[in-house]
């Protein structure tokens, strides 16, 4: 199908969530389905589906059931396959299936308003829309009888042309253009939610025209669209509700658009992203900071946005909550300004700041008290001394991850750990100074940790030993984390993420007790361990029943006997990965396809697939080509 939904039906609600026509159901039939959750009413409309195979004739839900009941049992499906079956069940249930959907996702077609047309006759109920023109999608034949389900593919993308005459005008029309857009804007009137990505045919007329028509539109994303002012300020002047705005590598954009957009729109907008949109300077800033006053997020990715904007926003944007800033012209001035003026910042972010240093971070430490989740990226001249600051004043943290900051040691981290103890999340990448002794004061204080991304053996032994609730772990290419880590997380969390991938002092032991420690693990990765071998298989087969998606890619150990013995028990495997492993053949290629129902992707060297597991296998093997 071109499209994937949620359901949200909108049903007015009374007690216990149930629709308040639930009450009103007083057929005898019905008094066990009144007294039950909807989870029941699903298994029973299940053995009612079941019985029907054998009693043709007796049409007990459809006699039984009121419509919008039926609608509320579709909302308990939980895949999209399991709602296009029952679409296929009978018309009534094919037109109900339709009113259910709220979401179509679509990408390029070879005719994208004649498809939008199809879309919207089919589904009326739909508020969210999402077209991004990096993806290809099915589009219905047009020609001949054909069965329901029968689709035809359109890649978008320039490679797949052709050299023909007339295949530029082909290729152009496989992209979204304001006709596209105006149709879009007729079928689906009562839109909430556009997302429009790299989309770069549509310009200010498409757009003008949606904003007239979707006038309850809440969020728009133009990732990528090259847009110019006129249409934006037409959705400034017409979308007065509007809450979200994406605007990244929106490169026709300047100040006047944007000026009229905060001017619209300030009194809804919430969230707002400028990125590498270069005509855009602190003039728009400025325009946010006097009109929208209600904002509570704002990313900016900019060379040529300076304090003078940061703090028209810190001032006249007091609600603010999130903040992601990656302007190489901002200083602690901006920051000093956050810190002061907006006490209910959550979530600050920053990113290649060369002219921000600590007296900024101790700012947003004495002022900030709610922060719960701070990143520092390729800030150089920060030190120990702006997380301490952090430590102290932020106590509620939750999630850090400091990346680059050459200038941040374990000193700083023992401060965190000291104070943060509801932290649940932390990665230390390329950060020299921080060592296990660092990861010590996380490990014995910060009890509710559940993701960790960074290093070193004695660290990981207190992480273990201390922080039962972690979940996920990664310590990709980690060249001081062995055996021996390992084992402390196998005896004291029971993950289900795990990637250790690189680091070469891993080998059978530590994934032994893994696997052993670890029953509900669903996602592992142990790419480039070459000492990793058919042990570690074995154990993981029988002690990760539930193992999902797993990594093998160069790990020279690994045989065809131990992927044998990994998928014997694993037989819920989706993805595996396994290129560049000189131990497997065409043997354990085929015994992965055989013996695991659910796979879905399979990397291996094209070589080394049989034509018999090609065919029985079709689309799930991706191939990876080495010359032999």
């Amino acid at each position: 199908m071109a499209y994937a939904y949620e359901i949200n039906d909108g049903t007015e609600r009374g007690k216990n969530n149930r629709p308040v026509w639930f009450k009103e159901l007083d057929d005898p039939i019905m008094d066990r389905i009144k007294a039950t959750s909807f989870i029941t009413i699903f298994n029973i409309f299940i053995e009612e589906i079941e019985s029907s195979y054998t009693m043709r004739g007796h049409a007990w839900i459809n006699t039984i059931l009121p419509d919008e009941l039926i609608i509320e049992i579709f909302r308990c499906l939980d895949s999209k396959l399991s709602r296009d079956a029952c679409s296929l069940v009978c018309k009534r249930w094919l037109k109900l299936e339709r009113l259910s959907r709220t979401t179509l996702r679509i990408g390029a077609t070879g005719s994208p308003e004649l498809f939008v047309q199809l879309l919207a006759r089919r589904f009326v109920n739909i508020r969210n829309v999402h077209i991004d023109e990096r993806l290809a999608i099915s589009l219905p034949l047009h020609s001949g009888r054909r069965r329901r389900n029968e689709v035809m593919c359109l890649p978008f993308n320039s490679h797949n042309a052709t050299d023909n005459t007339g295949a530029e005008g082909a290729l152009e029309s496989s992209y979204l253009s304001d006709a596209g857009l105006i149709a879009l804007s007729v079928g689906f009137p009562n839109l909430e939610k556009l997302s429009l990505i790299w989309c770069s045919n549509i310009s200010s007329q498409g757009l003008t025209s949606l904003a007239e028509k979707c006038r309850f539109l809440k969020s728009l994303d133009l990732q990528g669209c090259y847009v110019g002012d006129q249409g934006v300020a037409a959705v400034g002047e017409f979308c007065k509700q509007l809450e979200d705005v994406n605007l990244r590598f929106c490169e026709g954009l300047t100040d006047t658009g944007l000026v009229e957009l905060a001017r619209g729109c300030g009194k809804s907008l919430k969230t707002f992203g400028i990125t590498a949109c270069a005509k855009i300077t602190d003039v728009s800033l400025e325009a946010v900071g006097m009109h929208c006053k209600y904002l509570e997020s704002l990313s900016l990715d900019s060379e040529i946005i300076h304090n003078k904007g940061v703090l028209s926003v810190a001032q006249g944007c007091p609600l603010l909550k999130v903040l992601k800033l990656q302007c190489t012209n901002v200083t602690d001035e901006a920051l000093v300004a956050v810190g002061s003026l907006c006490p209910s910042l959550e979530l600050l972010a920053l990113y290649s700041f060369q002219e921000f240093t600590d007296k900024g971070l101790r700012a947003i430490g004495v002022g900030c008290k709610k922060l719960k989740n701070l990143t520092l990226s390729d800030c150089y001249f920060l030190s120990d001394i702006g997380l301490d600051a952090v430590a102290a004043g932020c106590k509620g943290l939750t999630h850090l991850e400091v990346n680059g900051c050459h200038n941040i040691g374990s000193l700083g981290l023992e401060s965190i750990g000291k104070s943060c103890h509801q932290l649940t999340e932390l990665a230390l990448l390329y950060c020299q100074k921080i060592v296990n002794s660092g990861l010590l004061g996380i490990g014995q204080s910060c009890k509710f940790l559940q993701a960790l991304h960074l290093i070193g053996d004695a660290g990981i032994v207190a992480i273990g030993e201390n922080c039962k609730f972690l979940t996920d772990l990664s310590l990709r290419f980690c060249d001081r984390v062995g055996d021996e880590g390992l084992i402390s997380i196998g005896k004291g969390c029971s993950l289900l993420q795990l990637n250790v991938s690189g680091c070469h002092r891993i080998g059978d032991a530590g994934l032994v007790a893994i696997a052993r420690g670890c029953p509900q693990l669903s996602y592992l990765d142990v790419s480039v361990l070459e000492n990793l071998g058919d042990m570690a298989m074995a154990e993981l087969g029988e002690g990760c029943p539930l193992l999902k998606d797993i990594v093998l890619s160069h790990c020279h150990q690994i045989t065809d006997a131990g992927l044998m013995h990994l998928v014997k028990r694993c037989t819920m495997l989706e993805s595996c990965q396994m290129v560049y492993c000189p131990g497997i053949t065409a043997a354990g290629v085929a015994t992965v396809v055989s013996s695991c129902p659910s796979v879905k992707k399979i990397l291996v060297e094209k070589w080394k697939v049989s034509e018999r597991t090609k065919r029985r296998a079709g689309s799930v093997i991706s191939y990876l080509c080495v010359d032999l």
